[in-house]
């Protein structure tokens, strides 16, 4: 087992990220937060040069991104320069084109394309992985879900994942369990937490919701996945930066706990 390094995934700081003066106050609010790992998502237009210099100066460990597939597409030796200037070796896409969720072709047509991506990343030193919502939970091929087929048909050894245990739940099931079948195939996993069983799912601070998050943490573990990030998209206690503080202090309690 190991003990994994956790952090915050920026999305959840997306509004404090627009431009590089806002985004260098961010990275200093974080280091003196105790925070040194980090996921880079919903940056504003800042050059890969700035963001990596920022990187470097606040000592940031940059473990994945979510970048548009797009981009992955038709821009990806660009990309992976961008991402090697910030030392980080994940690439990741926040969910599947829309007209992948269309049917099980579809769906099929979006893991080929993904696994030949995922081939030229692994060729160059870095990952592709996929972070999940809820709907991928949904059967869409007789008995199959969407995370059923990208697990069976997605390459492992290019295909990754990254787990959302929130979403997880919401898609009914167990995200403990569930992150079993990922086994090896995941870099970061991200904690969410939030109310799952009323008729409005709604996304809390960590140790707010009905999140087992104490179990999940335990089964990252056991898995050795390196890395755990806080993400919190809305519903924020009195603002993002307040929220982020509770969470990542939840965090941090979960490895004395787990210790």
């Amino acid at each position: 087992m190991i003990m994994p390094k956790v952090g915050v995934q920026l999305y959840t700081l997306r509004e404090y990220m627009q431009n590089y003066e806002d985004t260098e106050k961010l990275f200093f609010f974080l280091q003196n937060l105790g925070v040194n790992v980090i996921q880079i998502s919903g940056i504003g237009p800042i050059e890969p040069e700035k963001v990596a210099f920022l990187v470097d100066k606040y000592g940031m460990d940059v473990c994945v991104t979510h970048k548009p597939f797009e981009r992955m597409v038709n821009d990806l030796d660009r990309l992976i320069e961008e991402h090697k200037m910030m030392r980080c070796d994940c690439l990741g896409i926040g969910g599947m084109p829309k007209e992948a969720r269309a049917n099980a072709e579809t769906l099929r047509a979006f893991i080929a394309q993904a696994n030949d991506i995922g081939r030229k990343m692994k060729a160059k030193g870095v990952r592709f992985a996929y972070h999940n919502h809820a709907f991928e939970l949904e059967k869409i091929d007789c008995d199959k879900t969407y995370l059923d087929i990208m697990l069976e048909e997605g390459d492992p050894d290019c295909f990754w994942f990254i787990p959302d245990i929130y979403w997880m739940q919401v898609g009914g099931v167990d995200p403990a369990q569930y992150l079993q079948r990922m086994k090896g195939r995941v870099k970061v996993a991200h904690f969410k937490d939030g109310e799952i069983s009323g008729s409005c799912p709604m996304i809390t601070e960590l140790g707010a919701g009905e999140v087992d998050l104490d179990a999940c943490f335990k089964t990252c573990m056991q898995l050795e996945i390196p890395y755990i990030v806080y993400e919190q998209d809305n519903n924020f206690d009195e603002d993002p930066l307040r929220s982020t503080e509770v969470s990542f202090k939840y965090l941090q309690k979960l490895v004395e706990t787990n210790r």
